[in-house]
């Protein structure tokens, strides 16, 4: 195979095949990669709820098929436009749904939850509606440039107990135009799983710019963009999304359709046990980090509490494995807080920086009042200046592990994959090993160097860092997907190797693909 080919996914059966002969032997269910007190249980069966809720029929209906935007710079959905009042629920707990329409409507939604489902990404889960809604007010400008709805609730969902876990868009449709868009939510469980797939909802929700222009990265001269005061909250639609992707169906479904549903939509097809949480969860629930092999950071996850940090270092120390299948992740410290009215964990701020402010970051970012950790001593490397740029992906520990049966040699790479946001500076880890290095250029051609890292946990777990956004992308292309183009670069698509170094790495932690029992 020549270094920059991208040929077709391996199929699953020759993926494990060749893992086997590469030395990558899969655990046999009833066997625990992680040991110790603190490990996770062995003798649990090999869980294939997945794979048999891939089996249901899909379609490609979930897909907004009309959209129409307004506003100066035509990100929202005035037409129609919803939020949910829950980022995570799960079985049995009630969903609220705030719609608005312009003018008054009769609005259906139909909910899909999204995963491969034969190719087509998607399966109907239900219709709730039509419903009447009126059109709401837009929330006035609160302190720190906030703004939070207060609309009338439309209509209300309890989660069925036999909803898996998954991420869940509700397409809205109205009686009068043909428009759409979305809500989304995370349904979540407890149960044990090879795989915690965690959403970058914090992240989303940081570059929300609805309705016009009130994102945390937008404020009043003279204040700076990266300042540690404006305030964001959940009680809003998403509007379209702003950054180096033109994607309509970003309108009402946040960052999750840019960045991460590649990888979502890839774990599924392979029949991988994967569980679904949020930012929000990995917070509130440290103890339900520790129920799974694997845990995925995923795409762009840029603001973490510091709850959400001190609870995923918890779980390396107890054995979990993580992977950093992302960039800029961990970079800006994010406290959630209550809503104007009460509500835990509804709004957020830019508090401060991961490892506190490089002197080059000065010019551009504060005053804060909070300094984290570094986050390369949980990631392998952090943020770097120039924190944005484009790149090819290069090997330089072809014989490490992670690259058995790629064919991979030292100087190959993986074209475009590194963007827009990436990770470098290495941390002094015992153990950690630069697995992948090379430089970056962005818009001004300023250059940066980015490394993909390994490093061992302290129970024979491990935690890689693939160190860039643009990961997901090396795996697959869902229905409706839409490729990015920053700083005159973009990646090719799907890459059979990034597909084994994935299954490479979930393989070591003891994740399976479906097949896997019988390998």
């Amino acid at each position: 195979m020549s270094p920059d080919s991208n040929d077709a996914a391996l199929d699953r059966r020759d993926l494990l095949k060749s893992l086997a002969a590469a030395g990558l032997a899969l655990p046999l269910a009833d066997t625990a990669v992680v040991r110790g007190e603190d490990a996770t249980p062995a003798g649990r069966p090999f869980a294939n709820r997945i794979v048999e809720e891939n089996q249901k029929p899909g379609t490609r209906d979930w897909q907004l098929t009309y959209v129409r935007t307004v506003g100066t710079n035509r990100r929202r959905s005035k037409l129609v436009e919803g939020y949910c009042g829950q980022t995570s629920v799960a079985a049995g707990e009630t969903l609220e749904i705030f719609l608005s329409t312009e003018p008054a409507a009769r609005v259906t939604i139909d909910v899909y939850r999204l995963g491969y489902y034969g190719g087509l990404g998607g399966r109907h889960v239900t219709q709730l509606g039509p419903f009447d809604v009126a059109t709401q007010p837009d929330p006035e400008v609160g302190p720190n440039r906030v703004r939070e709805c207060r609309w009338s609730k439309a209509a209300e969902l309890v989660i069925p107990k036999d909803w898996l876990s998954g991420v869940y868009v509700g397409k809205l449709t109205c009686d009068k135009h043909r428009y759409q868009s979305y809500i989304i939510f995370i349904v979540r469980d407890d149960r044990r799983a090879d795989v915690l797939f965690q959403c970058s909802d914090n992240t989303w929700q940081a570059y929300n710019k609805w309705p016009d222009e009130y994102s945390l990265y937008d404020t009043d001269p003279p204040v700076k963009a990266l300042n540690g005061t404006t305030r964001v909250s959940f009680d809003r639609p998403f509007a379209k999304y702003p950054q180096v992707v033109d994607q309509p169906l970003t309108v009402g479904s946040g960052e999750f359709l840019c960045w991460e549903f590649p990888l979502a939509f890839w774990l599924e097809q392979h029949g991988y046990d994967v569980t679904y949480a949020s930012n929000l969860d990995t917070h509130s629930r440290p103890d339900g980090l520790l129920r799974a092999r694997t845990f995925l950071s995923v795409g762009h996850d840029e603001y973490w509490s510091l709850e959400m940090y001190r609870n995923v270092e918890r779980a390396i120390q107890k054995g979990v494995n993580v992977a950093f299948l992302s960039g800029n992740s961990v970079c800006f410290v994010a406290p959630l807080a209550p809503s104007s009215d009460g509500r835990p964990n509804r709004t957020f701020h830019r508090a401060g920086r991961y490892g506190g402010l490089m002197e080059v970051e000065k010019t551009i970012m504060g005053p804060f009042d909070l300094e984290g950790p570094n986050e390369n001593l949980l990631i392998g490397a952090r943020t770097v200046n120039p924190f944005n740029g484009s790149g090819d992906w290069i090997v330089t520990r072809a014989d490490h592990w992670l690259f058995a049966g790629t064919g991979m040699k030292n100087g190959d790479r993986s074209p475009g994959i590194v963007g827009w946001e990436f990770h470098g500076d290495p941390a002094a880890i015992p153990g950690l090993e630069v697995v992948a290095q090379g430089t970056t250029v962005n818009g001004g051609d300023r250059e940066a160097t980015y490394t993909a890292t390994v490093y061992p946990g302290p129970k024979g777990n491990w935690v890689f860092n693939a160190s860039t956004i643009y990961w997901s992308m090396g795996l697959s292309t869902p229905p409706g997907f839409s490729p990015p183009f920053a700083h005159y670069g973009r990646p090719q698509g799907p890459d059979e190797r990034v597909q084994r170094i994935t299954a490479n790495f979930l393989a070591k932690c003891g994740c399976r693909a479906a097949d896997a029992a019988d390998a």
